[in-house]
């Protein structure tokens, strides 16, 4: 669900296109859908099944600091339409996404529950955490949204699992630290699944296929977080099938006036015109750094190292039952 208004009309009109069903609610960023965000999804799913009720996830069309403090807010770890994808995955009966507007955040607390919460969606049960807040301001609390659906026969309920590992509370600013740092491993087990970059397939400069290595480019934007420069072992999913994948990520440093960090992925024997077309590149491993080669000879024959390193992590994953 997203809604837009012309210029003089009501802002918050969206509102009147949300349907009405008795549902268990929870609404966050959820960017990533990591196993924390999972763990809540599984609770509300079991509020919903027991209940007979639409197990309903709310989200935003893109991150509320975006707005408020934009200075400030993080790149997302994934695409809206993949956050989607995600959510649907996990078990949502339905996935609403607000539009995230100057009006939208100057709402009062009390309006958005009543208009947007009860009204909008017929939330009989709110599955949210102890510091949800939401309103103008964050005015809303738990606490404040308790009042409002103990006369409606609604209630709230707080989120009982939260996700640790190594004592760390996981989080999307943590995997965004990991990818940062190029550990993928580490960013992969947060998730529950393998980072994805997203994007269709352009032309480039032409460079890896005279050296041997034709690559996919990935044309801007590339959807998904692209993490530290370096070359990464990878599946890639096109529509002839599934391979696997060496993806360099940086901006080509053994080249002169490359600008603008590349993601290319060079799909191992197999020989594919993938030009136009989408491709999904989900990130295994660390292969290693990007750094400056003095001439091709030895650039080619780390080429051939970086993709013996991609065969031995990717192609076991590849096999049948893997």
């Amino acid at each position: 669900m997203s809604g837009s208004s012309a210029q003089g009309a009501d802002p918050m009109a969206w509102i009147d296109e949300l349907e009405s069903v008795p549902s268990a609610v929870t609404i966050g960023k959820f960017d990533g859908v990591h196993i924390g965000h999972r763990r809540i999804l599984e609770q509300l799913r079991a509020l919903a099944d027991a209940e007979g009720l639409a197990m309903t996830v709310v989200t935003f069309d893109r991150n509320p600091l975006e707005v408020v403090r934009p200075d400030v807010a993080p790149q997302p770890l994934v695409s809206l339409e993949h956050k989607v994808e995600l959510l649907t995955a996990a078990g949502a009966d339905r996935v609403v996404v607000i539009p995230f507007t100057r009006a939208a955040a100057a709402q009062p607390a009390e309006e958005f529950a009543e208009r947007v919460l009860f009204d909008g969606l017929g939330a009989r049960v709110l599955l949210v955490g102890e510091d949800f807040r939401f309103g103008f301001k964050g005015a809303g609390t738990p606490s404040l949204l308790r009042e409002l659906a103990e006369p409606r026969g609604a209630r709230v309920e707080s989120i009982d699992d939260i996700c640790f590992t190594d004592g760390r509370r996981v989080s999307s600013t943590w995997i965004r630290e990991a990818l940062d740092l190029g550990r993928i491993r580490e960013a992969n087990d947060m998730l529950g699944r393998r980072h994805v970059l997203r994007g269709d397939v352009v032309r480039g400069f032409q460079r890896g296929r005279a050296l041997g290595y034709p690559t996919a480019n990935l044309g801007a934007p590339v959807e998904g977080f692209i993490p530290a420069d370096g070359v990464y072992a990878a599946i890639a999913h096109v529509d002839a099938g599934t391979f696997a994948a060496a993806v360099s990520i940086g901006d080509n440093p053994t080249f002169d006036g490359v600008q603008a960090k590349t993601v290319e992925a060079y799909l191992l024997d197999v020989d594919l015109d993938l030009y136009d077309r989408p491709i999904a590149l989900e990130l295994v491993d660390f292969v290693r750094p990007m750094h400056r080669f003095d001439g091709l000879d030895p650039l080619i024959a780390q080429m051939a190292r970086d993709v013996e390193a991609t065969r031995e992590a990717v192609v076991p994953l590849l096999e049948p039952g893997a």
